[in-house]
């Protein structure tokens, strides 16, 4: 495999120094492992399941619906109540305080009051002295069932009038004229699927009762204080009365954004019933059938072009599966709205977002946050107007990039300042040798009857932002102890995407300490209230600059101090690789901290961060949402079996902006991991429902998520070497969660360029994703008919 730059990479000098021997261990910039990477490959490190348990602790098990919407006619839980082991059942009628678990809406009830809507809808829990017991009895339950017209498609909630939320639209110019102007026209539909989260570490929680009423909870969760706030609601309590803690979890991918609410929320009613510690832990197929995921959608679209491919006019129609209730759709479709344009400037443009009701569970938060559906349709848009016109798409796509000073707004209304694409376009272009590659391919597929090849270049402008303003804020708490190691806090959470370790090197940095003095703490809504949810690609971003803040914070106390104890101006005090320089002289850190604890200088501190320049009026769909843009480009180059559809990713090339980066080696896991993610949601991970709306892919048996196997065997990835953020994040960087995952776009446009090849290359394949082999099977077959070669 060919070895990314970051393994054989030196450790970079902090911002501002040029003298490699006067940086501290763990400065910004250094490619230092994870944090937890010795416990994580020891098995030492601790999750929410391996905390020792009370002696009292009750395991609790949940009763799901069988029917996808249908009223509870009967429910007899006796022999549930009499099942050996059993201490405790829970309806929605024993709730004390409000049976809901929306983040957004209070329409998402904990135990389903009477009405069913998704086969998997939680009904009822059982607390027993086991697990096995709790599970066993939760079986033994009899419940009759009234039916009621079930939707199972966002097709058919359409036709249905069926949405969680109301649909919106984003217009710009008069794509009507456009489109009826327009030397060419296209028209046409397309499926995108969805995808569990498959992290390795289920849904769980544990609910510890307190004194006087108070609950203590561990939880794996990306939101801490989303689940406070619910737990308190459902008890009947307040936010004081509980608090949520999170170490680490063992991957989340945004299935753990709203989804741990469900099962924190059980567990608190539960031991505040019992008043007994209580755990739930879903096995693996209760948790994909009773937790959301990736939401599918069906698009159609309407796009008229020149003879150059250049875009005139375009409609677009999103549709998505919400679910039964609204949980994080709204935002979801909004973004997937934003980045329907992906790098290109849409100058008369027309965006319908439908946000369809189904009786299927609530789909919810995945990395790219329906983003990744929206580039899915203009990428297959603009494949589209290539291969009708004979052109190479990447050929099209250039035309269509933004400007610099021009054709430089989004249908939203903002202005791309920081545009780098046709930059980044060109370099990996070049580097990965796509055009000589492009012709060897189709003098390769003109002698191979059966092996197919293709290869495709896709760009992503991704913005990063909350789209909800009010949630681009971020809080910290730094101690510095009198030996002069440091507790730190902040309000993200730790999903092993390395957030904790690039916020340790930033208060490393500001303080001027070995990382190796700094120890990392657990998310905790007793240490900083109120943090949003870890999401949107914004944790280093908002959590770095809150955590500096404080770290700040206390150095200028100490520099004040220093400057007064030592008779210097505070402008000749300088901190530096584990040492002051005052004046002349200079001492450790250790040193100045017990100095000033003795003259009773705080050493504790509080850092807030709200993110500047953004202002968004939903109302209009307008304004800047978004602080900048993440930018990146792949080229994939895949075979297939046309008899078969098997097919295997042989190459791809990644360049990949990630400003100037906090940490290279765990910036380049999540450029690769990303990649790899969105390969499998674009290729193999298919989620299948049966008409009795029964999720049949529940297990890795029918769900199949990309193995190490899957990889290419040719896997170049580098970062942007020029990059730089435009914008005062945190030491310049960007983010780099999701924007990697769309990348994986060029694998299904080297797929569907493989299929074409079957046909002619000025053939227009229908390939939905994902592009599992039987799809793509179908679609070679759908080639041959048309008159294509055997």
């Amino acid at each position: 495999m060919h070895r990314p730059a970051y393994m054989t990479m030196d450790a970079k000098t902090s911002p501002g120094r040029q003298d490699a021997g006067q940086t501290i261990a763990g400065a910004v910039g250094s490619p230092i492992p994870h944090d937890s990477a010795h416990l994580h490959v020891s098995g030492e490190a601790i999750y929410v399941d391996d905390i020792p348990e009370r002696q009292d602790l009750l395991h609790l098990a949940v009763g799901m619906s069988a029917r996808p919407h249908a009223k509870i006619r009967k429910m007899d839980l006796s022999a549930v109540r009499r099942a050996p082991g059993v201490v405790a059942v829970m309806t929605a009628a024993d709730i004390p305080g409000e049976n809901n678990c929306g983040p957004v809406i209070a329409d998402d009830p904990i135990f389903a009051p009477g009405l069913v809507q998704y086969v998997g809808q939680s009904v009822f829990a059982v607390a027993a002295e086991t697990v096995d017991q709790a599970r066993k009895a939760a079986k033994l339950a009899t419940i009759e069932y009234e039916d009621l017209e079930a939707i199972l498609d966002p097709r058919a909630a359409l036709a249905a009038g069926s949405f969680v939320l109301p649909s919106e639209t984003i217009t710009r110019g008069d794509s009507q004229a456009a489109l009826a102007d327009a030397k060419h026209r296209l028209q046409g539909s397309l499926n995108v699927g969805g995808q569990d989260q498959f992290y390795l570490e289920g849904q769980i929680a544990t609910a510890l009762p307190a004194e006087d009423g108070d609950l203590y909870l561990y939880s794996s969760t990306q939101h801490p204080g989303e689940v406070q706030h619910l737990v308190a609601a459902a008890i009947g309590k307040l936010s004081k009365d509980v608090v949520v803690e999170c170490r680490r979890m063992g991957g989340a991918f945004g299935g753990k954004e709203s989804q741990p609410a469900l099962i924190a929320c059980i567990a608190g009613l539960m031991a505040d019933k019992t008043g007994r510690a209580c755990k739930l832990r879903l096995d693996r197929d209760d948790d994909m059938i009773m937790t959301g995921k990736r939401h599918d959608f069906v698009i159609d679209y309407d796009v008229g072009f020149d003879a150059t491919g250049r875009i005139e006019g375009i409609e677009f129609m999103f549709a998505s599966r919400c679910g039964m209730s609204a949980d994080l759709s709204g935002a979801i479709n909004d973004r997937t709205m934003f980045h329907c344009d992906n790098a290109y400037y849409l100058e008369n443009v027309s965006i319908v977002s439908h946000r369809c009701k189904t009786h299927t569970v609530s789909n919810t938060a995945f990395r790219g946050f329906g983003g990744p559906q929206g580039m899915f349709g203009i990428e297959y848009v603009v494949d589209e107007i290539a291969r009708y016109l004979g052109k190479d798409p990447l050929e099209v796509r250039k035309k269509n990039f933004y400007g610099v000073g021009e054709r430089d707004i989004t249908p939203y209304q903002q202005k791309i300042r920081d545009n780098i694409i046709e930059e980044i376009v060109s370099a990996v272009e070049k580097s990965a040798d796509y055009q000589e590659r492009r012709k060897e391919i189709r003098a390769f597929n003109k002698e191979s009857e059966i092996l197919r090849r293709g290869i495709a270049l896709t760009p992503v402008k991704f913005g990063i932002s909350f789209t909800a303003t009010h949630l681009n804020q971020a809080g910290a708490l730094v101690h510095v102890y009198t030996d002069g190691t440091v507790h730190l806090n902040h309000g993200g959470t730790e999903m092993g995407q390395g957030l904790f370790t690039k916020v340790a090197q930033v208060v490393a940095e500001e303080l001027q300490i070995d990382i190796d003095r700094i120890k990392i703490m657990a998310s905790d809504t007793s240490k900083v209230p109120n943090a949003s949810a870890t999401a949107a690609s914004s944790g280093s971003d908002i959590n770095g600059k809150a955590a500096q803040a404080a770290a700040a914070k206390i150095k200028r106390r100490l520099i004040r101090f220093a400057a007064k104890h030592f008779a210097v101006p505070k402008d000749d005090i300088e901190f530096i690789n584990n040492r002051v320089r005052i004046g002349a002289e200079s001492i450790s850190f250790e040193d100045l901290i017990k100095r000033a604890w003795f003259a009773r200088i705080s050493l504790s501190a509080t850092g807030f961060y709200r993110t500047p320049k953004i202002n968004y009026d939903r109302s209009t769909f307008s304004g800047r949402p978004f602080f900048y843009y993440a930018y990146g480009a792949a080229v994939s180059e895949v075979i297939i079996d046309t008899l078969t559809g098997e097919n295997r990713i042989l190459r791809v090339d990644i360049l990949h902006d990630c400003g100037e980066s906090l940490n290279p080696a765990i910036d380049m896991g999540q450029i690769e991991g990303g990649f790899s993610q969105g390969a499998g949601w674009l290729t193999s991970e298919e989620l299948c429902w049966n008409s009795d709306g029964e999720l049949t892919t529940h297990a890795p048996s029918t769900y199949k998520i990309p193995t190490c196997s899957d990889l290419p065997v040719d896997f170049r990835a580098k970062m942007f070497e020029a990059g730089r953020n435009r914008e005062p994040t945190i030491y310049r960087s960007k983010a780099v969660g999701e924007p990697p995952l769309m990348l994986s776009l060029s694998v299904f446009h080297a797929l569907r360029d493989a299929v074409a090849s079957v046909g002619g290359d000025r053939c227009r394949p229908q390939l939905d994703a994902p592009a599992t082999p039987e799809s793509v099977l179908k679609a070679v077959t759908a080639m041959q008919a048309e008159g294509g070669s055997s």
